[in-house]
């Protein structure tokens, strides 16, 4: 995901359906009205619904309910918690290993960072009590106007919700996710409930072990942010660890009891997120970056992820390139477990110890072009040989680099949000920009991709089949959606066509309104939406709007909770990127007065928000 955040947006009940209580009837169908693109600066800082519901039963009665967007809070806002020394903590604020507030010091007298981009959300239901589990990805920038990204440890914030009578969601309190056992939160982007009830996070970007011990001895280099991230965090830099951070955290709430874990035997790369599919054992990831790779895990036992296989997709690409398809042939990295991956932690493994590397091709050597080197190196090209006795070490700890040297395909370029349909055994996966290493391209060693440069992006179906290594093994796969530039921009800004997605990030799955809900991350549309598409009619239908600049995140579907189903979807650092003309070339509206309103308003990469949308009834 790109370097921002976004307001929550839930589907609760109008007042009219709460008179009515929640129907018995199964629903059948749902068609979605459309939301218009904001015309007006008014509407070009909100964050807005103006479409309707249309249900139709199984019994053949229909119920039409209008969606419509309530806030619950803005990251600036604190909830009565205090760190531990005393001090109010705001809901965005990141603590560190101490339970301290972290200081930014870029002012003086020093304030307390707040991020700018709320992320994941988990609706999590325990002994009855309503909790939203959310990320706080990153701080844009710090109090100076600098930037802070990646350079201080993030958070999740635990709401406990309560739910009046009409469905209205309200924050009751929230606590912050302690990190200290395990190094502290790296960039966590989007993330999953899984089927036992636990909140999947993520560790997205994850530094890169060969610059880093690249720059060791060298105070003046941190080019990885890992030394600046563990002194804000610890407060001492010598021990930072490239290898701490790419993993999977898992948050789990028992009682009153709150408990983080990062699962190591699921390999190291740009986790966007795990998904889990329905077997409680097989699980999915996005890899964001240029040059990515998909991977599938196969735990050992049901809803324990402490132990499995880890395994990476080569391609077949099939026949025709403007939408993009293909076949899939999975290669086994591996199988480990947690405790075995993190003795290598322990053992203070670097990159050296891993691999031999060569500057120019060389007998024994693998060509290979992988994302955490090629975001940092001109050609992104390395030649590099697995160390003697080291395979199962690089397996995990450089999964990204491991797979690609066994044949798997690493061309895939911003590979973000998953959903399952577990029912039609379909895996959907949002490619945020086709291009780059999934064009044709001398420069990639394998070459396995060679697809039609779509900037703003697509959406993949894949296949689900009962396969030697998972009933929910991905077979291949084929263009679902597609996003289309424009060779000029029109008159609000946006570089591609408003109404169809841009820049695909988030994915959230109904199965009982066959119905995959799509949030953008686009910086060719001056507004990102939020979109329905119906599996049953084909249709897409844009359902929300958010501030302009702002990246709509933390997208997940709630069927049922008492009477009534909501959808989350957060919007994250408000603003960005929108004083840049060449990027944003507005005319239709005053610029100045665009600006100035979202300053006045949302804010401009200073905070994000969590709301909801009251619209929809208890769907299961």
């Amino acid at each position: 995901m790109r370097k921002s955040v976004l307001l929550c947006a839930l589907l609760a009940t109008s007042a009219v359906l709460s008179a009515m209580g929640a129907p018995e009837a199964k629903v059948a169908s749902a068609e979605f009205t459309s939301t218009p693109s904001p015309q007006t600066i008014a509407d070009m800082i909100r964050t807005y619904s103006a479409s309707q519901v249309k249900l139709t039963m199984a019994d053949g009665t229909t119920r039409t309910v209008a969606l419509e967007y309530k806030s619950l809070y803005t990251t600036d806002q604190s909830f009565a918690l205090k760190d531990s020394q005393g001090q109010l903590v705001s809901a965005g604020s990141p603590l560190n290993a101490k339970g301290e507030v972290i200081a930014d010091v870029s002012v003086s007298p020093s304030v307390s960072y707040i991020s700018d981009a709320p992320d994941a959300n988990s609706f999590v239901q325990v002994d009855g009590k309503l909790y939203l589990f959310s990320h706080f990805e990153y701080d844009t920038l710090d109090a100076s106007g600098k930037s802070a990204y990646g350079k201080v440890s993030a958070s999740i914030a635990v709401t406990e919700l309560t739910q009046g009578a009409d469905g209205t969601l309200k924050v009751k309190g929230l606590r912050k996710v302690d990190f200290a056992g395990v190094h502290g939160l790296w960039i966590p982007c989007n993330g999953s409930l899984s089927p036992w009830n636990t909140h999947l996070a993520s560790e997205e970007y994850e530094p890169d072990a060969r610059w880093f011990e690249s720059e060791t001895g060298d105070p003046t280099k941190d080019s990885t942010n890992v030394r600046a991230f563990v002194k804000l965090f610890s407060g001492d830099p010598s021990g930072a660890n490239p290898y701490d951070y790419g993993w999977t955290p898992e948050v789990s709430l028992k009682g009153d009891v709150l408990k983080a874990v990062k699962h190591y035997s699921m390999g190291r790369f740009s986790k966007e997120l795990a998904l889990v599919a329905g077997d409680s054992r097989t699980v999915y990831f996005g890899d964001d970056g240029v040059n990515a790779m998909l991977f599938m895990y196969v735990a050992d036992k049901a809803a324990d992820l402490s132990a499995g296989s880890l395994y990476a997709a080569s391609v077949e690409q099939g026949k025709v390139a403007d939408y993009p398809s293909g076949s899939l042939t999975w290669i086994k990295l591996g199988h480990s477990t947690d405790a075995e991956i993190r003795t290598f932690l322990e053992q203070g493994l670097k990159f050296s110890d891993l691999f031999e590397t060569s500057a120019t091709p060389a007998e024994g050597f693998t060509a290979i072009k992988q994302y955490s080197f090629a975001a940092r190196d001109k050609l992104g090209v390395e030649y590099l040989k697995v160390k003697a006795g080291m395979e199962t070490a690089a397996a995990f700890l450089e999964s990204r680099r491991y797979g690609a040297l066994l044949g798997a395909c690493s061309e895939w370029n911003k590979m973000e949000g998953l959903a399952i349909n577990n029912l039609d055994k379909r895996l959907y996966v949002a490619i945020s920009d086709q291009s780059k290493g999934m064009e044709s391209s001398k420069t990639d060693p394998a070459n396995q991709l060679s697809f039609t440069k779509v900037s703003s992006g697509a959406v993949y179906e894949f296949v689900l089949s009962e396969g030697e290594l998972s009933p929910y093994q991905a077979i291949g796969f084929r263009t679902l959606l597609q996003g289309q530039d424009l060779a000029v921009g029109d008159a609000f800004g946006n570089r591609a066509n408003v109404d169809r997605i841009a820049n695909p990030d988030n994915l959230a799955y109904s199965p009982a309104l066959r119905t995959l809900f799509i949030g953008e991350d686009s910086g060719m549309h001056t507004n990102n939406f939020v979109w329905a598409y119906s599996l049953e009619s084909e249709k897409l239908v844009r359902i929300l709007s958010v501030p302009a600049g702002a990246e709509a995140t933390g997208l997940s579907v709630v069927e049922k909770a008492g009477k009534f189903a909501y959808l989350t979807s957060n919007y994250q650092h408000p603003g960005d990127e929108i004083t840049d003309n060449v990027r944003f070339p507005i005319t239709a509206v005053s610029k100045d007065e665009l600006l100035a309103a979202l300053s006045a308003g949302p804010s401009i990469n200073v905070k994000g928000g969590v709301g909801y949308l009251a619209g929809l009834p208890a769907l299961k």
